[in-house]
């Protein structure tokens, strides 16, 4: 592709995602699938106008912003999070991800694609979209209750394990020869992360030190080239690119310039982050969509059921009344960024030919359903109202100023609290941010 031919794709590329954006937003739809369908409409695959012949061309932009998502990520991740919410919250965690990630793994097996393709749907169905789960937490003015801070803190645990597992998947999917190799490659990743987990546990104010700077544009160079960099020797090193950039956040975020550091990323993360999802649109073929229909539909609808058995236990945990546990049953329904990350891992690793557009297909419902679903938990609430026994404090959600209601508990009818702070707010979201919001709680 030529100099003009490749500013005309990236602008056109940045003004089709907006569009559709845009269009979206007047209906309630979160960006991430229409970024992706941006991609699919005017990519290679699809009649009439392409704007990209070849989704090769936007590999290295779409490299970058995969690199900005997890950096920022890393940027929002407090282990005082985790402590302050005790064990409890990592109970919660635990339930959606054994119940998730479980049942997506035996999905992953149902189909019959292969192991390593099994290991990656466990990732796919059991991970929410943090973007999209905050968005819809804002839209729907629930940020401030005490069952939406579990449900950020079980956002928090679902990072956790998702570098966990992103490190563990790396060599078993790159296709490593034996056991040995496998173990050898799988002690690089995790000997590395070890490194930068002590940088980040012992080295912030070195790293403080190093990075300070008044300038805004002097800061902003030094942690994109940090990023950038170690997502480089990561990758060397057998590390997902990505994982290399959250850890260089997460050791940032310590730092006296780490809330800088998240105001000045955030513009160069939405950006960057919709080429990525745009570039992934580009490469899936809208026919092949309709052959793995029947699969998209399946994984959907399990993963709705099995979130909603999570959100049940979870409440049972914390004595939730029906109307909290229907809000997080269905809040964490959607599927995003995580899902796709993986499946550009996938791609790399020439896994079946499958897998994206089954991903593109999962994410795309998913990410339209979500927020639909979880605008209409009072049905839940009332079904859960109806059947009786399910949950230790099933009354009628009692109302509050404002003519909002909140559902009764047993005890006092509000359970303690889960302090923890919202995640990234979701790309291209006008809504004031999750970071703001929590400050006004």
């Amino acid at each position: 592709m030529g100099h003009a031919d490749t500013l005309l794709a990236m602008g056109g590329a940045f003004v089709a995602a907006a569009f559709l954006a845009r269009l979206g937003g007047r209906i309630g739809l979160p960006t991430i699938p229409l970024f992706m369908l941006a991609g699919i409409l005017l990519g290679p695959h699809t009649p009439g106008f392409v704007l990209v012949e070849d989704a090769h061309d936007f590999e290295m932009l779409s490299a970058l912003g995969l690199v900005l998502l997890l950096f920022y990520l890393g940027l929002e991740f407090h282990l005082d999070d985790l402590k302050s919410g005790g064990k409890r919250l990592l109970t919660a965690g635990g339930i959606y991800l054994l119940l998730n990630v479980g049942a997506g793994l035996g999905f992953g097996f149902v189909l019959g694609w292969g192991v390593r393709e099994a290991l990656v749907l466990a990732g796919v169905l059991g991970i929410s979209s943090s973007a999209i789960v905050t968005k819809i937490l804002i839209d729907l003015g629930r940020i401030g209750r005490p069952e939406t801070r579990l449900i950020l803190g079980v956002i928090v645990v679902e990072d956790i394990f998702l570098a966990l597992y992103l490190a563990a998947l790396q060599p078993v999917i790159s296709g490593a020869h034996g056991v040995a190799e496998t173990a050898l490659q799988a002690g690089k990743a995790f000997g590395f992360l070890l490194v930068l987990a002590a940088a980040a546990r012992y080295g912030t104010r070195l790293v403080g030190r190093l990075i300070e700077t008044r300038d805004n544009e002097l800061l902003v160079i030094s942690f994109l080239g940090a990023a950038v960099l170690v997502a480089g020797v990561s990758e060397v090193l057998g590390v997902a690119d990505a994982i290399g950039a959250f850890m260089v956040g997460l050791i940032l975020a310590g730092t006296p310039s780490g809330p800088r550091i998240r105001e000045l990323v955030h513009p160069l993360r939405d950006a960057f982050a919709a080429i990525f999802f745009f570039a992934f649109g580009l490469a899936i073929d809208p026919g092949d969509l309709a052959s793995v229909a029947g699969p998209v539909a399946a994984a959907a609808a399990l993963t709705v059921v099995m979130n909603v058995v999570a959100g049940l236990c979870v409440a049972r945990v914390y004595r939730y009344g029906a109307q909290p546990a229907a809000e997080i049953a269905t809040t964490l329904v959607a599927r995003g960024e995580f899902a796709l990350i993986l499946a550009a891992m996938a791609a790399g690793a020439g896994l079946d030919a499958r897998l994206a557009p089954f991903i593109a297909g999962y994410v795309l419902v998913l990410a339209v359903l979500g927020p639909v679903v979880a605008g209409r938990a009072h049905v839940l609430a009332a079904g859960l109202r109806a059947v009786g026994g399910l949950l230790p404090g099933g009354r009628a959600a009692a109302a509050v100023p404002g003519g909002e209601t909140r559902a009764e508990t047993e005890g006092d009818g509000r359970p303690d609290p889960v302090p923890v702070s919202a995640r990234a707010a979701s790309f291209g979201d006008s809504s004031p941010s999750a970071e703001h919001t929590e400050a006004e709680r």
